[in-house]
Order: C-alpha cells, then sequence, then structure tokens
C-alpha cells in the first residue's frame, strides 16, 4: 500500500467516525432541539443512537481491525521497496564497476546488461505503470532505471571502435549513469517515509567525543575476571599469548581513532 492510498483510506476513516458522531450526538440532544422534539424523526434518531451504542464495540473491533490490517499492508509495501531500492544500489555499483573496466568481455557486459535487466523488471513487484489499463502498457515509474541501461548500451564491446574513443564513452556513460542514480535516489526514497535522525553527525573529518576509559567498577570487574582465569590452568599457553599480550601492547598506544587508555 502506498503512502498516498493509505492517507486517502485514512481520510476516508476519519470522515466516517465523524459522521457517526456526529448522527450519535444529534440523536442524544433531539428531545431539545424545538424543530425534533417529538416528531417523527426524533424517534428514528433515538433508535438510531441505540442500535450504533449497542453495535459500538463491533464497529470499534472491525475499525482496529481494518486500521490494523491496512497499516499491516504499508508494513509490506515498504519492505518491499527497501529490499529494491538494495537492488538498486547493487545494480548501480555493478554499472559503476563495469564503466572503469578498460577492456571489458562480452561475458562481462552481458552479466551486468543482465543485472539492469533484473533490477528494471523486479520493479514490478512493487508498482505498476502509471497510466497502465487492460489496454495501454502506460509508462515505466522510474524512468531513470531506462536512461541507465541505454548508457550501459553504449559501452556494448561488441560495438567497439578504438581506446581512445572507448575511453571517452566510458566516462560518457559513468557522468549518465551517476546522474540518472541521483535522480532516481531523491525521487525514490520519498516513497519510504524517511525521517530525520535524532542524534546526527553533520561535520566531515568526525571523531569520537568520548575518550578511552571506563568506570571504577567496570575496571574492577575486569580485574576479578582476569585474576579468576589466570588461575586456572593455560590449556592453550600460545593462543593466550597471542591475544592477551597484543592487547597490553595496544591499549596504550594512541589511534586516530581513540585515545590511549589510561
Amino acid at each position: 500500500m502506498t503512502r498516498s492510498t493509505l492517507r486517502r483510506a485514512l481520510r476516508r476513516i476519519y470522515a466516517l467516525l465523524i459522521m457517526v458522531l456526529g448522527i450519535s450526538f444529534l440523536a442524544k440532544i433531539a428531545d431539545h432541539v424545538p424543530l425534533l422534539a417529538g416528531s417523527g424523526l426524533e424517534k428514528f434518531l433515538k433508535d438510531a443512537y441505540e442500535y450504533l451504542r449497542d453495535m459500538s464495540l463491533l464497529i470499534a473491533t472491525g475499525g482496529v481491525a481494518y486500521i490494523t490490517n491496512m497499516f499491516q499492508k504499508r508494513s509490506s509495501f515498504v519492505e518491499g521497496l527497501k529490499e529494491e531500492w538494495r537492488d538498486i544500489i547493487a545494480t548501480k555499483s555493478a554499472l559503476f564497476a563495469y564503466t572503469q573496466i578498460e577492456q571489458p568481455t562480452t561475458e562481462q557486459y552481458i552479466e551486468t546488461f543482465c543485472k539492469l535487466s533484473e533490477t528494471i523488471d523486479n520493479m514490478r513487484s512493487v508498482y505498476q505503470n502509471v497510466g497502465e489499463t487492460g489496454d495501454l502498457i502506460g509508462l515505466y515509474p522510474f524512468a531513470p532505471l531506462h536512461d541507465m541501461r541505454r548508457a550501459l548500451q553504449t559501452l556494448d564491446p561488441r560495438k567497439s571502435i578504438n581506446a581512445e574513443t572507448d575511453a571517452e564513452q566510458r566516462n560518457l556513460a559513468r557522468d549518465c549513469i551517476l546522474q540518472s542514480f541521483y535522480a532516481l535516489r531523491e525521487t525514490f526514497l520519498e516513497e519510504l517515509d524517511l525521517e530525520e535522525p535524532d542524534r546526527p553527525l553533520l561535520i566531515s573529518g568526525g571523531r569520537r567525543a568520548k575518550k578511552s576509559g571506563s568506570l571504577g567498577w567496570a575496571r574492577r570487574m575486569q580485574e576479578r575476571q582476569r585474576n579468576q582465569q589466570d588461575r586456572q590452568e593455560k590449556p592453550h599457553a600460545r593462543v593466550d599469548a597471542l591475544t592477551t599480550r597484543p592487547y597490553a601492547k595496544e591499549m596504550p598506544t594512541a589511534k586516530p581513532w581513540r585515545s590511549a587508555a589510561a
């Protein structure tokens, strides 16, 4: 279920809920409304109110079940989108790698083309074509994938001319593939309802903010465990030496990603 479909369904539910609450409220106060008091419409509203009250549990249960089913469909749809997006990323990487090969073989070209073709066809497991009917094919929902295919087809080794021309063509095809991918990414990810991270790291060249070390109780626990193990027989002394000695040497040594342990 797409985001727009979910929103339309929720709007219908809200409208129905407001209508039911409005009818219930009007029925409840019908005997206080001069035009309704004592009329046949008042009796009808009272009967409707009693019916809604008797059926309230069933209505609520059905509404909750319907809403739950909608969100389950939405969750399954989003999982399908995520899987398709992972496939698109893998395909983009395969295309980029292919444009780096100076003299690709026909087998490499066919393998890359088939990977892209599978990605294009797999989109139909998520979306139908836009404007598709029983008589019309419609439009492919994300055209940049076909732009990437056309760019790849210009690098078919069976149509190679010379090394200099191929280098220029590979650079042009690579730029076309990347431009198409970025255009696709900008639109496709909107379908996933992504949110901003709660604690983003927005600076380049970021480093760890925490310093090496731990609280005293953790170090004392570590020391107790070490003493307890040292009292036991060492079945593999060489293995123990291979792990403990590098550890003792590594901890006091500062690294670009952490300071030296105290």
